[in-house]
């Protein structure tokens, strides 16, 4: 049975070029489309209907709600006051459905900082642990590894002089271990608050990322100059 591959398009800064990245399986298979309430309407301008609509509305008129069901969308509204954004509310529907990959599209971005801050925390969130999850944005991916006690590892597929940071998301993570890149890690610990992974370097086609313990960002952006250095 294939993996059930889902694309979350967040209602932030919309990105056709990641959405249309995100949105087909490896196989060239659709991914199944949830949308975070305004985020549909992104989803849609790319040419993508969602299967799925789920939030409080507060992007969407009565007049889009019921025209996107007309046209066959599922949507799961919730009340304004409640616990969880609604791109947290979308990566829960993800879940749900049992996906194995999620790519969260929209999630960067738009006019309130707080919000792109929440959803990059969101991939520190313990059930993600062992999925394959990744925020995208333009040419970059932003993946996560690892869990709270225990390894993960990660293969990058790129081009000499792409940038690669590791970013931490608990207060440490143990025994990272690096191959491919310029400057190498073995069995070294990065903490949560200094930019030590920060700006690394491809050396070639591929690198591979190790862990021993503790939850990682790996942000990879292909580079079009070959500049160095860090700032």
């Amino acid at each position: 049975m294939p993996k059930l591959r889902v694309m979350v398009v967040a209602d932030g800064d919309p990105d056709p070029q990641a959405m249309r990245r995100a949105g087909t399986s490896d196989d060239g298979s659709r991914s199944v489309v949830i949308a975070a309430d305004g985020g549909a309407h992104a989803a849609e301008a790319a040419g993508w209907l969602p299967d799925l609509i789920v939030g409080d509305a507060d992007s969407l008129s009565d007049s889009d709600v019921e025209r996107f069901r007309a046209l066959g969308v599922s949507v799961d509204l919730h009340p304004p006051e409640k616990d969880q954004s609604d791109t947290d509310l979308a990566l829960d529907a993800a879940l749900a459905r049992g996906a194995a990959e999620i790519r969260l599209t929209g999630a960067l971005g738009g006019p309130r900082i707080e919000h792109a801050i929440a959803n990059l925390l969101l991939l520190a969130d313990p059930r993600l642990d062992g999925g394959d999850v990744a925020i995208e944005r333009g040419n970059s991916t932003i993946r996560r590894i690892g869990t709270g006690d225990g390894p993960g590892s990660i293969e990058i597929h790129g081009t000499a002089g792409d940038f690669v940071s590791l970013l931490p998301l608990d207060a440490e993570v143990a025994g990272i271990t690096t191959d491919g890149l310029r400057y190498a890690l073995t069995d070294e610990t990065l903490t949560l608050g200094p930019t030590r992974g920060l700006s690394n370097e491809l050396l070639g086609e591929r690198a591979s990322v190790h862990t021993a313990r503790g939850r990682v960002l790996v942000v990879h952006t292909p580079r079009p100059d070959h500049r160095r250095g860090r700032s």
